[in-house]
């Protein structure tokens, strides 16, 4: 089995009283190691899939399965604490909080993991430091860039040593200059954690970075043909 493994994956949404369907029996398969882009048309479902693969959201129907764990099989409560261990998201609008600083927003998943205070501190701020942020620790998001926010949004994914990254359009706010400094943030980032990434992107040249692309067409993936 795959280290993620996704099979019939139906999705659903009560719009205007019509039911429309967003994923539509998807089976995608993803070993450990890989990074991988999906693409597609705005509305397709990309954000639905990253959240339904995070545990954000449930399906309809069909499993979700990350290190053989079903998701499906989990309370609400252990769903919850294998999010917050095992998976690390990084989204499009930063979501940081605006009232706690750079450190302080890193550190939110430790927080919530209850670990002790040193080690949060300590870990927030190297993984800062390691994406350029050395002397901007203690900014709040309001002060910072968007560059820079996404900067903290990535160490806030990877302060818990998660198995695997979700990214939801990570660059798609961003001037290209900007963008093309996330992307190699984002490249080595994978290398040096050994993470499993699946990053939904409208980005050329961020999927052309990653093993796989597959897109996202009429609820299914569908792997296109690719070089790096």
């Amino acid at each position: 089995m795959a280290f993620l493994e996704v099979n019939g994956l139906t999705k659903s949404y009560e719009m205007a009283g019509t039911r429309v369907s967003v994923l539509r029996n998807l089976d995608v398969s993803v070993e450990r190691g890989e990074m991988v882009a999906i693409v597609g048309a705005s509305g397709v479902g990309k954000s639905t899939l990253l959240h339904v693969l995070g545990g954000l959201d449930s399906s309809d129907s069909g499993d979700v399965r990350i290190a053989g764990t079903r998701l499906a099989d989990l309370s609400d409560a252990e769903l919850v604490q294998f999010r917050n261990r095992h998976v690390g998201f990084v989204f499009q609008f930063h979501h940081l909080l605006p009232e706690f600083t750079a450190l302080e927003n890193a550190e939110m998943p430790m927080r919530i993991a209850r670990m002790p205070a040193a080690e949060r501190t300590a870990r927030a701020a190297g993984l800062l430091e390691r994406v350029g942020l050395r002397e901007r620790l203690l900014h709040r998001p309001g002060t910072m860039s968007g560059g820079e926010q996404q900067r903290v949004a990535i160490a806030r994914a990877l302060v818990m040593q998660p198995d695997v990254l979700l990214a939801d359009e990570p660059t798609g706010d961003l001037d290209e200059h900007t963008a093309d400094s996330l992307h190699a943030l984002l490249a080595e980032m994978h290398r040096e954690h050994t993470l499993t990434s699946i990053i939904a992107t409208h980005n050329p040249r961020l999927a052309a970075a990653c093993h796989r692309v597959f897109r996202l067409e009429e609820g299914r993936l569908k792997e296109e043909t690719h070089s790096r």
